[in-house]
């Protein structure tokens, strides 16, 4: 049980937790929520035991093993499959070890345990997990190397989950996936066999992958049992009844002090008036309702209607590179009032259509069609990086508005939720939200007739989402999502476009049958797919080639894993030829008996891999 007992947390001179406590039993899934800011990653270096405590404790069962998200991606010439294999850290040190044992003793010891822990099994699960997160097989045999940024924080999320921690902790882990990943990583953690705590906004997540909340609020965790919507209904009539108490207590108080100012000096009363005065100082004070008040976010309308389509795709093909478009064959059009999500997996083309409609990349061929005076906003994730870190909000709106009034410049600035002193803080200090609204606001100033938001969502709690979702009803203009975050999609978009096998169509379901197609096609090994580079396009990454060379990687690391078990094999049968083993030990002669199959069913697997890769080889060398 992880126990958390009078914990008060302070950091840089603020109390973010105050005499908290709470217990978590073993195999609970809980979604860990609050306002940014209010200490959420705070607590998980508590636990972890990074950051000490000013008073109070954490407590953790002896043996439990803590495994969080790492801050650094995995970088270097290993495969995929090698690095999450190696988060399991018991069996990678058997591994080695069964390579150099010598002892038929510890042989038998080592290859037992290898069965305890399903060893064997290991490579499959790990390759199921990589593939459910959006890695093809020919994925996962290339080094982390060749990946960006974010897909190897996919890879160090893969680790973690396979390393099957008896706590996990995770702290906003959708921000590296796609909307995809995202369905496929809830229903993992909906079956997770072991204790999760998990930090997310993502209200889906929330409600479909937990089975309590915790909730951090003005220092204080509280425990709900339920999914999130649960977690709501709770909490609203627990607030309506403090609010209650509270009315109850103040007019007590009212009664008390009443009695007290009338009497205290008059000596009959004065007995009275005393005791009055001691159940006074005995009223609990019940904690009054402070409403975190949520800056609402609006985009202004356009100035003109203009006439329909305001954009019109004929059979265009784009990319960046004529020899290999990314899309082709891609005719579509958008209305005035559209509001449409894009689905498909990262590395589809997602990136390359947006950039296509908002004229930032031109068609190979076909035609873009776009109404006279077209007006197009665009945010995307890693435009954050390009707000200039001294300049204050205040800085970012006067540079847009010329020589307008001050007045007028600061009346903008809070229209976009930077008012009072938030408006002269520089950007480089504020909060990853804060910076989201700061550039949606800039993004939208002069009322666009379109917008794009790609995966606007990452830094924002979920009560800015709802105020996002709204704002995105209420704009009369087109809206084009992509996004992970299915709540905004369903509360927002009327149509869903699939950019899927380099073209892009209209998806007739919704979101709940593009959930289980999802899940179904990630049971199983994921098509092959080029991957992003991360510079915000969909351009491959991998060199050019004839395809051979992952081919002939697999080839290389099957035959190692042949030779590493057929070595393993040779021991135990050095173990089991022993003359007395059978008699003196029988017990132990059972185990290698019981290793030495699962060793051989490995070896049958590893050729099986072996002969795969080769045949692939030999088709790609006929046809190179």
């Amino acid at each position: 049980m992880l126990s958390i007992t009078d914990l008060s947390v302070r950091l840089a001179g603020r109390l973010l937790i105050d005499q908290s406590s709470v217990q978590i039993t073993p195999g609970s899934r809980v979604g860990l929520v609050g306002r940014n800011g209010t200490g959420k990653s705070t607590l998980f270096k508590v636990i972890r035991g990074e950051l000490a405590a000013e008073s109070g404790s954490v407590t953790l069962p002896p043996r439990w093993r803590v495994g969080s998200l790492a801050q650094e991606a995995p970088d270097g010439p290993e495969s995929l499959i090698a690095v999450v294999l190696k988060a399991d850290l018991e069996r990678d040190a058997l591994l080695h070890e069964a390579e150099t044992a010598h002892d038929p003793h510890r042989i038998a010891e080592i290859q037992t345990r290898l069965v305890d822990i399903d060893a064997h099994s290991a490579p499959a699960r790990a390759a199921a997990i990589l593939s459910g997160l959006g890695f093809s097989a020919s994925d996962q045999a290339r080094s982390c190397s060749e990946f960006s940024g974010g897909w190897r924080m996919r890879v160090a999320l893969a680790a973690t989950l396979f390393a099957a921690p008896d706590l996990l902790l995770l702290d906003e882990p959708t921000n590296y996936l796609d909307l995809e990943g995202t369905l496929w990583l809830e229903d993992h953690l909906a079956h997770y066999p072991r204790t999760v705590i998990v930090v997310s906004h993502d209200r889906d997540l929330l409600e479909s992958s937990v089975d309590q909340i915790l909730h951090l609020e003005r220092g204080k965790l509280t425990l709900y049992r339920g999914s999130y919507s649960s977690f709501e209904e709770q909490r609203a009539a627990r607030e309506m009844l403090d609010a209650k108490q509270l009315k109850r207590q103040e007019a007590e108080r009212a009664r008390l002090q009443a009695f007290v100012n009338r009497f205290k000096a008059k000596a009959s009363k004065a007995r009275q008036a005393q005791s009055r005065v001691k159940m006074l100082e005995r009223l609990k004070p019940i904690t009054a309702l402070v409403t975190d008040e949520v800056h609402e976010i609006s985009f202004p309308p356009p100035e003109k209607t203009l006439s329909p389509p305001i954009i019109a795709v004929d059979n265009a093909t784009v990319g960046y590179d004529p020899a290999s478009p990314v899309l082709s064959r891609v005719t579509l059009r958008i209305d005035n009032d559209d509001r449409i999500a894009l689905l498909g997996a990262n590395g589809n083309g997602k990136s390359t259509l947006v950039k296509l409609l908002a004229g930032k990349l031109a068609p190979f061929s076909g035609g873009v069609t776009r109404a006279d005076k077209l007006s197009i906003a665009y945010f995307a994730q890693h435009q954050l990086d390009e707000l200039n870190v001294d300049a204050s909000a205040y800085d970012h709106v006067r540079k847009l508005m010329g020589e307008a009034p001050e007045s007028k410049i600061r009346a903008r600035a809070g229209a976009i939720g930077f008012s009072g002193k938030a408006a002269d803080t520089p950007a480089g200090k504020l909060s990853g939200g804060e910076k989201a609204r700061l550039l949606l606001g800039l993004a939208t100033f002069f009322g666009p007739n379109m917008i794009i938001l790609d995966e606007p969502t990452n830094h924002l709690d979920i009560d800015s989402r709802a105020a996002l979702a709204e704002a995105i009803n209420d704009f009369p203009g087109a809206v084009i999502m992509v996004s992970h975050d299915r709540y905004l999609i369903e509360a927002c978009a009327e149509r869903l476009w699939l950019v899927a096998d380099r073209t892009v169509t209209t998806y007739d379901g919704d979101l709940d049958d593009y959930r289980r197609v999802v899940l179904s096609a990630r049971s199983t090994e994921a098509s092959p797919r080029e991957r992003s580079n991360g510079n915000g396009n969909d351009k491959p990454q991998r060199n050019k080639g004839d395809g051979r060379g992952p081919l002939k990687k697999r080839i290389a690391e099957a035959e190692a894993e042949i030779a590493r078990i057929t070595e393993i094999i040779a021991k135990i049968d050095t173990a089991l030829s022993l003359p007395d083993i059978f008699t003196r030990d029988p017990k132990q002669a059972a185990q290698l008996s019981k290793a030495r199959a699962n060793a051989a069913d490995a070896l049958a697997r590893a050729e099986e891999q072996w002969l795969e890769a080769s045949a692939q080889f030999d088709e790609a060398s006929s046809t190179a």
